[in-house]
Formats: structure tokens, C-alpha cells, sequence
């Protein structure tokens, strides 16, 4: 596949090859990073930037923010702009935000550098749709599941880097060197992507306006939005609020906080493995399986004397139950909605990841507030409230 092919309608059997999955997972992988490298920051980001403790997930919020803002107004254009252009243009655009928030020395520039780069980093969910057109119908959810490996990667391991550059060099360096990779691959896929053209006849504006209406005919999609919002906005909460918490209760640094972030990346494993149970028609087990590990890894960071070394194994298994959770429910969900047509998958893709993407801003604004009022124990009751609301929920199914 050359830059110069282009893909319009269905895809051939050998239409995405390996190498071109590769590229695909690595892309999203650095992109969705810039989601994430603010996380364990949120307490130096604050300090250099005059933000209280309860304000300080603000700066996980904007992102949030502007990336759900993102799902619904940029990535609908997957149907209806070429998509290579699309993809590196929106990259470009993070670029530039992560360039303005290395810059910022005070909060309203830096959230607002913030929001943007929510905006640059929807570039992923242009990506996975892409790759699941190009992808023929019976190793769909294989292909998606080995994409999203490399999305997961870059979630998982945005947290851990940032915090070691932190700790070798600054904060600033960290959105500096995001923006010099930005750049550079943006070059890269425009180098390798092929074009592919939607076959999406309409203007903008009935684009947007045909999204109410998916929602309402599609209640697939509403489900599965609904299943990972409940654990999405968990996840978030976790991972805003366990930096402030190992700081505070175990005196941890920087580093230390890199190496438990470090943990998490086991879940990326779940991705694939949920691809290929989603193929072979065990979505439903594997969706309720997902919530029970996420609400049991609220559960055990109870067990053990708050600052002890069993309290802390406990919350580093929790940490990979969540994830594990989150990283392959998502997945499940790709699939299940990636089959109803392409025609409207980018649409698709957008309305399923603002949902969720809306609990996770939630789940980090409520998780930071939580923990000053109220510490790990309100914080806690409040993530495991999600994960079993979802069950509650997949019981109607």
C-alpha cells in the first residue's frame, strides 16, 4: 500500500498489512499520550502555576474537555474528509498546543493550551475507524484490538515518562518533546498512509446534525457508550487521584510515581485478547468480566494499614485490574459498533467516545475534589459506584 493508493468503498482481504498496522498502533499510541502526560503532574503543574489542590484537576479536566469536544465536532469529518489530510492536520493542530502549554507560566494560558491539545489528540479516533475500514469483516476486531494495542501503550506509558522527564529535566520539557514528535510524525504518516476517500456525500452541517439521530436509531451504540462510561470515568478518577495518594501516604516522588504508573501498562494486553473474543462472539462475558475487575480493584486498595508496603502491592493489582478493565472493554465496544456500517463509522466512533470521554472528564474533576474532601475513602466509594452501576446496567441487557 502506497501513499498514493486510495481506498473508497470496501476493503480488500489483504488491504491493511502488518507493517501498516504497525504504524497505525504507533501513531495512536504517541498521540493518545498527550492525553495523559499531565496525570502524575497535576501536583508540580499546579504549584509553578498557582493552582489549589481541589483546582488541580483542572488541568487533567481541559484536556478531557476539549478532546470529548473534539469526538463530536473533528472526528465526524472521517466520513466526509479525505482522511490522511485530516489526520496529519488535526496532529498538527495538537502540535502546536502542546508547543503553547511548554510555554505557559501561568494557569488560563496553560488550560487553555490544555483544551487544545484534547482537541489535536482526537487524531487517534480518526486513526482507529480508519484502520477498521481498511480491515476485512473477520479479523476486524483482531486488527482494531492490535491498533488499539499501541493506543493503550501510549496511555499507559504517557504517565510513567512524563513523570521521569519531570524529575531529569521539567514539566515543560515534557510537552516540548511531545510537540518535536507531533511534528515529525505527522510527516511520517503523511509519507505512509494511503488516501482514503468517504463515500459520505453531505455538507458539514448535516453531518453534525445526522449525529442526534444515530444516537436515537442505534441503541447498540448507546449501550456500549453507557458500558465503558462507567468504567472510563473510573479509570480517570483512579489515575488523578493515586499520584496525589502515593505522594501523601508513602511519600513517593516523581519516580516513584513513574514506576507505579509503570504497572498499568499491563493492561495493554487486554486489547487484543478482547479483539478476538469480540470476533468469535463473547462480547457479552467479557464485557461483564471488565466492570467485576475494575470494581474488585477499588475493592482491595482497602486491604492493609494505610502507608504499608501491603497496601500498596494492593493498589498496584489494582491498577492492572482497572485497566485491564477499561483497555479491553473499549475494545469489545469498537468492534460491536465498527460493524454497523462504514458509511457512518467515523460518526460512530465520535458520538461512542465523547460519552465515555465526558465520565472520564468527570470521573477526574470529582475524583481530585473527592480526595480534599474526603481522601482515598470517599474518593474509592465513588470509583467503585461506576463499575457496578455498568453491571447493573449489562444485567438489562
Amino acid at each position: 500500500m502506497t501513499m498514493n493508493a486510495t481506498i473508497e468503498t470496501a476493503p480488500e482481504p489483504d488491504a491493511i498489512s502488518q507493517r501498516l498496522t504497525l504504524v497505525l498502533a504507533a501513531a495512536c499510541g504517541m498521540v493518545a499520550a498527550n492525553i495523559y502526560y499531565a496525570q502524575p503532574l497535576i501536583a508540580p503543574i499546579s504549584a509553578a502555576l498557582g493552582l489549589s489542590d481541589a483546582a488541580g484537576g483542572l488541568i487533567v479536566t481541559m484536556t478531557q474537555i476539549g478532546y470529548g469536544t473534539g469526538l463530536l465536532l473533528i472526528v465526524p469529518l472521517g466520513d466526509l474528509v479525505e482522511n490522511r489530510l485530516l489526520i496529519c492536520s488535526v496532529i498538527a493542530l495538537g502540535a502546536a498546543a502542546l508547543l503553547a502549554a511548554a510555554f505557559a507560566t501561568h494557569a488560563l494560558p496553560f488550560l487553555l493550551a490544555a483544551l487544545f491539545v484534547g482537541l489535536g489528540s482526537v487524531a487517534v479516533q480518526i486513526i482507529i475507524p480508519y484502520a477498521a475500514h481498511l480491515a476485512p469483516e473477520a479479523s476486524r476486531g483482531r486488527v482494531v484490538g492490535n491498533v488499539s494495542t499501541g493506543l493503550m501503550l501510549g496511555i499507559m506509558l504517557a504517565r510513567p515518562v512524563s513523570s521521569f522527564v519531570t524529575a531529569a529535566l521539567s514539566w515543560h520539557a515534557v510537552f516540548f518533546c511531545s510537540a518535536a514528535l507531533m511534528i515529525v510524525l505527522a510527516a511520517v504518516l503523511w509519507m505512509t498512509l494511503p488516501k482514503r476517500k468517504p463515500v459520505a456525500r453531505m455538507h458539514y452541517g448535516a453531518l453534525l446534525l445526522s449525529m442526534p439521530e444515530l444516537v436515537r436509531t442505534t441503541p447498540l451504540l448507546r449501550r456500549r457508550a453507557l458500558y465503558q462510561a462507567s468504567l472510563f470515568g473510573c479509570f480517570t478518577l483512579f489515575w488523578t487521584v493515586a499520584p496525589l495518594l502515593l505522594a501523601r501516604e508513602f511519600g513517593f516522588t516523581q519516580r516513584g510515581i513513574a514506576l507505579f504508573a509503570l504497572a498499568g501498562a499491563a493492561g495493554v494486553f487486554a486489547a487484543p485478547i478482547a479483539g478476538r473474543l469480540a470476533d468469535r462472539g463473547h462480547s457479552r462475558l467479557a464485557t461483564r468480566v471488565a466492570m467485576l475487575l475494575a470494581g474488585a480493584g477499588f475493592l482491595i486498595t482497602h486491604i492493609g494499614a494505610p502507608g504499608s508496603m501491603l497496601n500498596l502491592a494492593c493498589l498496584v493489582v489494582a491498577a492492572i485490574a482497572i485497566d485491564i478493565g477499561v483497555q479491553g472493554n473499549v475494545v469489545l465496544g469498537f468492534r460491536a459498533i465498527f460493524v454497523l456500517g462504514h458509511e457512518h463509522r467515523s460518526r460512530l466512533n465520535g458520538l461512542y467516545m465523547a460519552t465515555f470521554f465526558a465520565a472520564g472528564a468527570a470521573g477526574s474533576a470529582l475524583g481530585a475534589f473527592a480526595f480534599a474532601q474526603g481522601g482515598w475513602t470517599l474518593a474509592s466509594a465513588i470509583g467503585l459506584a461506576l463499575p457496578v452501576a455498568g453491571l447493573l446496567y449489562a444485567a438489562t441487557e
